[in-house]
């Protein structure tokens, strides 16, 4: 049994979670619950590769072990049904790229790129940034639970969006499409010829009964489809800074991967690769055991929000180590905008969540909660916001 109650200091790590509070929040008293990675120990076995290669006294220039694809491609079948083929592969340095590279390499400047917000905060600037059209397709809202809106994001693809950027499971709203959601849009993609990259980083991290379905097992045309995933979410070593675009159609996995080719950026460090060849061939157990854990604290949240935390409403995560707040009714009691709601949490309550502002103007109004650390201090947290509120 993984004890994932224990409490563990990242102080003096050079955490951005935990050392970059001040920078973040103007103050390091904070219980810091913003970043997405997690307060829990990596798997034994990640810990115990890394250490065996540390070893070693030599850190030279280093090549993708074959080893590290088949365990990739045993994951995928194992844990999604994916029947992955090894040159679909390609390591990257992050998932992040990825959607920068695709934005580069698939369209044109002043080009259409659509976006589905609220969500995580680089879809918009892999699209802004290089000088790409943002075109917005917001999520719909109805009592309590988020859905795409296939009318309107019909309406972006004639508007001239090339390239649609989905997030999948969703970031932060903590939606696992279905598949006939997923169905839906590629109907869409296919009609009006567009090519959706598939973020999913969080693919792993998925509560029963739903079940994460990967975007290109649903698609016949290889070249509709690019997937982005890791295994730093899932195991907690998003600071390996190692991900994989997978992608069926040669040409497309060419231009993509172009774009890394031309900055010569390598992903070939030889910790990263230890670390992720050994999350995939042997972290299955821990992962199930964190699932169970990370289910059990968000009904803590769930039903400690609903009891004593008036004007908020914590909505049920479908997967991700996150959970999206519904804090409008509090801001509209109060008398508060976003930035003075912020305020109210960080220097009366001293918890330091994401302003859901950061994933666009769609999340005005709520918060993130990250709810990857210990439980005793999640709860902690919430209690101190019910003392402010």
């Amino acid at each position: 049994m993984i004890d994932f109650d224990q409490s563990i200091s990242r102080l003096g790590t050079d955490s951005v979670k935990w050392d970059g509070r001040a920078a973040v929040f103007d103050t390091d008293d904070v219980v810091p619950l913003w970043v997405a990675d997690m307060d829990f120990a990596a798997p034994p076995e990640v810990r115990a590769a890394l250490a065996a290669r540390a070893a070693h006294p030599i850190c030279g220039y280093t090549q993708v072990p074959e080893p590290l694809f088949e365990s990739l491609i045993g994951w995928q079948k194992q844990r999604h049904g994916w029947e992955v083929e090894r040159e679909w592969a390609v390591v990257t340095p992050g998932v992040v790229p990825v959607l920068y590279a695709a934005v580069r390499a698939l369209t044109r400047a002043g080009e259409g790129v659509i976006v589905q917000p609220p969500v995580y905060t680089p879809f918009f600037s892999a699209v802004t940034e290089n000088d790409r059209r943002l075109l917005l397709n917001p999520l719909r809202l109805q009592d309590g639970h988020y859905s795409m809106d296939f009318e309107h994001l019909e309406q972006c693809a004639r508007d001239g969006g090339k390239l649609l950027l989905l997030c999948s499971p969703h970031n932060p709203v903590g939606r696992v499409w279905r598949r006939d959601e997923l169905e839906t849009l590629l109907a869409i993609a296919r009609k009006h010829d567009l090519i959706v990259v598939s973020d999913e980083i969080h693919a792993d991290l998925v509560y029963a009964p739903n079940t994460h379905i990967p975007l290109a097992t649903l698609e016949d045309v290889p070249e509709r489809v690019i997937t982005a995933l890791a295994p730093s979410k899932t195991f907690n070593i998003p600071g390996m800074g190692l991900a994989f675009m997978l992608c069926g159609e040669p040409e497309l996995r060419r231009r993509v991967r172009a774009e890394f080719t031309r900055l010569h950026i390598e992903s070939n460090n030889p910790f990263s690769l230890a670390a992720a060849e050994a999350a995939y061939r042997h972290g299955a157990d821990w992962l199930d055991e964190l699932m169970v854990y990370l289910a059990q604290t968000q009904e803590a949240v769930l039903d400690y929000s609903a009891a004593h935390l008036p004007g908020i409403r914590a909505l049920r995560s479908e997967g991700t180590f996150l959970m999206w707040l519904d804090c409008r009714e509090l801001m509209v009691a109060r008398g508060l905008d976003d930035k003075a709601m912020q305020k109210l949490f960080v220097k009366k309550a001293k918890v330091g969540m994401s302003p859901g502002t950061l994933y666009g103007q769609a999340g005005a109004g709520f918060m993130r909660l990250n709810l990857g650390a210990p439980r005793q201090v999640i709860m902690a947290a919430l209690k101190r916001m019910r003392a402010v509120i």
